[in-house]
């Protein structure tokens, strides 16, 4: 049993993880101003922080309040 094993238990942990891996990849890499550049829509890259900041920090609420389901129920 792995100290990780939560995550694959409760949904809300899952679906937390992977929204906050894939926003902090976006967030702290150029990768999404890259995808703008290439897709013609480089003037919205200064509106990008508003949109994936608080996508990001919602993912980190959802793992938080699933461990914290998780350690409750188990």
């Amino acid at each position: 049993m792995s100290k990780f094993d939560f995550i694959k238990r409760n949904k809300y942990t899952k679906a937390g993880f992977w929204t906050t891996l894939i926003a902090g990849i976006c967030c702290f890499t150029p990768l999404l101003v890259w995808g703008f550049a290439f897709a013609g829509l480089a003037a919205f890259t200064a509106y990008i922080d508003y949109v994936i900041l608080p996508i990001f920090f919602i993912g980190l609420s959802m793992v938080a309040f699933g461990y914290r389901k998780d350690k409750k129920s188990g």
